[in-house]
């Protein structure tokens, strides 16, 4: 291991993106020594794309030792137990489901759901729809919080739903008091020195900032990777049809359920996510299919907002990843590295994943590029099985009342590794092995994928499906739904924090 010291690391953009990668760099390095400055403009606003996220957030602030009653009023934070899907299948009995995150209770329940889910794909009639097995549809359904009573020993695995700009906010704060520089600063240029490396960030006025690692969080411009440095950017454009997203809040109509709406609309989806003062909707859509106005109206229309003079804002997606994450002495994160469609909410899991693995690899390697490579594979792996598992929602979706979904469902353009979870489920083969043949660390479990293809009832249609033969064991659904609802009398109605 080297004896030089850790960087001084200058991240430019703050948001979200740029605050947890400053309070995880400080943690990791600030005690021997490293820096980390944050340059942001506040005449820059902050995009703050989808407010939900993956139980990776929990384990962010878990790390840094901040407490939920700390950080969650702050930022209008609710709790999130999954996603209820609605509208993906016009199956019958298949037009709803919920992808849970797990918790230790499940692992009595999924075998029975995984056993019927592969008798139905035989053409068996079992029950095998996710929403009878898991612990966490049942308190969402129960509009039931995720922290059990003490005495019950299995921890529920859960995230949040949240305001982006508040939680950028509450982190410039947390950070700034433990020693992260903040610059209130416009960037006009990035210098390069002789190497092509970068030397500094030039402000507008002329003052420099330079230092060891440059972070960039600039947003969808990739001032540092893309623009400076060239970085090449890979669209996924040919996978993933939706472009844009139309936005705007509505009051509480109803208490809050502790999990994330993903509505199936004419060209794409809609989320509904429940802060503590507002409700968050979004209609994410493909621009090939409608347009900006017809987008807005089907919202409004929707969410009983038509003759509402609140303003709705359209954004625009750059849905994709550069090549490298990290070039040269530059990391980027956030949008500037890549961003998917926020449907399973997986943009700030990437950032927090990004950041912690280049910290463990660059001290790995003495606090020089010796992993660089590898850090990269691994960060595009990530990026890549987030993509095919979205692909899936859009490529096995079973409606037909539009050309959005209707080109979806034929679409071709898919990778080796979702073309064979395609085929195993098809051809009965084993789900998780396929899954662990195709990554040495899949992105998504078994459950995911059994939850997703088995939620829209991908199965032989019911004119084909035959009783169960006795010798085929089914898994009890009742025995199974009995335990969960015991299970559940250990957690409270929901309350916000």
């Amino acid at each position: 291991m080297s004896t030089r010291s850790p960087p001084h690391v200058v991240v430019l953009g703050g948001g979200s993106a740029g605050w947890i990668t400053a309070c995880l760099l400080h943690h990791e390095w600030g005690a021997r020594g490293g820096k980390v400055t944050v340059v942001e403009s506040s005449d820059i606003g902050i995009i703050g794309v989808g407010e939900g996220s993956t139980p990776q957030l929990k384990a962010f602030f878990d790390h840094l030792g901040i407490e939920e009653g700390e950080w969650m009023p702050a930022c209008d934070a609710t709790y999130k137990l999954g996603i209820r899907f609605t509208g993906w299948s016009e199956r019958p009995d298949f037009g709803s489901y919920f992808h849970p995150f797990p918790s230790p209770v499940d692992l009595h329940s999924e075998p029975g759901f995984t056993h019927n889910c592969a008798l139905a794909r035989r053409g068996f009639d079992v029950p095998a729809h996710p929403d009878d097995w898991f612990l966490a549809a049942r308190l969402a359904g129960e509009r039931k919080g995720p922290v059990p009573a003490e005495n019950f020993p299995f921890p529920q695995s859960y995230s949040y739903h949240f305001d982006a700009h508040r939680l950028g906010g509450f982190l410039r704060e947390w950070a700034v008091a433990r020693g992260v520089g903040h610059l209130d600063r416009k960037v006009a240029e990035v210098e390069l020195d002789d190497s092509g490396d970068i030397a500094a960030l030039v402000c507008e006025g002329g003052e420099r900032i330079a230092g060891d690692i440059f972070v960039d969080c600039s947003g969808f411009r990739s001032m540092i990777a893309q623009q400076a440095l060239g970085e090449e950017f890979l669209p996924f454009a040919d996978n993933l049809f939706a472009d844009r997203a139309v936005v705007m809040p509505t009051g509480h109509a109803a208490p809050i359920t502790p999990q994330t709406e993903a509505i199936a609309m004419s060209a794409g989806w809609r989320w509904s996510i429940p802060l503590t003062s507002r409700v968050g909707n979004g209609y994410v859509y493909s621009s090939r299919y409608l347009s900006d106005e017809d987008a807005e109206a089907e919202l409004r229309t929707a969410i009983g907002m038509e003759g509402s003079d609140t303003a709705a804002r359209v954004l625009h997606m750059k849905v994709g990843r550069v090549r490298n994450s990290w070039s040269r002495n530059c990391l980027a994160v956030g949008l500037s590295q890549g961003f998917i469609e926020p449907l399973e909410a997986t943009a700030l899991h990437i950032v927090i994943v990004t950041a912690l693995e280049f910290a463990q690899a660059f001290e790995a390697g003495g606090f020089a590029p010796q992993h660089r490579d590898a850090f990269n594979a691994s960060i595009a792996a990530r990026y890549e099985g987030i993509r095919d598992y979205i692909v899936a929602h859009y490529r096995m979706n079973q409606r037909t009342d539009s050309q959005f979904w209707r080109d979806n469902a034929v679409n071709d353009r898919l990778s080796d590794g979702l073309k064979a979870m395609m085929t195993a489920w098809f051809t009965h083969k084993d789900i998780a092995a396929t899954a662990a043949e195709i990554s040495r660390q899949p992105t998504y479990a078994s459950l995911s994928w059994h939850c997703l293809f088995a939620g829209y009832g991908t199965f032989p249609p019911p004119e084909k499906m035959q009783p169960a033969p006795p010798q085929a064991q089914v898994a009890d659904r009742e025995k199974a739904q009995a335990m969960l609802a015991a299970c559940a009398l250990n957690f409270p109605e929901y309350k916000p924090v």
